[in-house]
């Protein structure tokens, strides 16, 4: 269990390492348009009562939704693809909390990971070239709001 956990720790170490940045949760919509440029990536917005989703589909093929409020601070995040996005970038303030509850042992098993504190909150799972996760601040999520909306 430990070796697993620890392959499983190093695997996601090395895929986020590689991959482009993003904007961050609890942060500003700023960053979208070098994001954009840096992934050489195609966006897609799209606006939802009270909430906005820019969708940016990576050179690798990865799509990554950044969903913000309407003051433009990104409240969630999700992936879908075959690289895992750069986490600590995507998480910003938030990665400690990501890393301090990742590192932890869990149940399972190594392709799924679900953490939850009163913070923060961050499902992710998949096989190689086949990834997904979402996260999102639950402080931060605009009234009314459903996560089962962040896909």
């Amino acid at each position: 269990m430990k070796l697993t956990h620890t392959v499983v720790c190093s695997i996601v170490v090395a895929l986020t390492a590689a991959a482009p940045a993003l904007a961050a949760l609890g942060g500003d919509a700023t960053s979208v348009q070098s994001d954009l440029v840096r992934m050489k990536g195609a966006l897609r917005i799209s606006s939802s009562a009270g909430f906005t989703v820019h969708e940016i589909t990576t050179s690798y093929g990865t799509v990554v939704r950044e969903y913000l409020t309407p003051a433009d601070k990104v409240f969630a995040i999700s992936w879908r693809g075959p690289v895992i996005p750069d986490l600590r970038q995507m998480l910003g303030s938030y990665y400690g909390q990501y890393e301090q509850a990742a590192s932890a042992p869990h149940l399972g098993g190594h392709r799924h990971l679900a953490i939850e504190r009163p913070g923060l909150v961050v499902q992710s799972g998949g096989r190689m070239r086949a990834f997904y996760g979402r996260a999102w601040a639950p402080d931060l999520l605009p009234q009314n709001f459903s996560v089962s909306a962040i896909n």
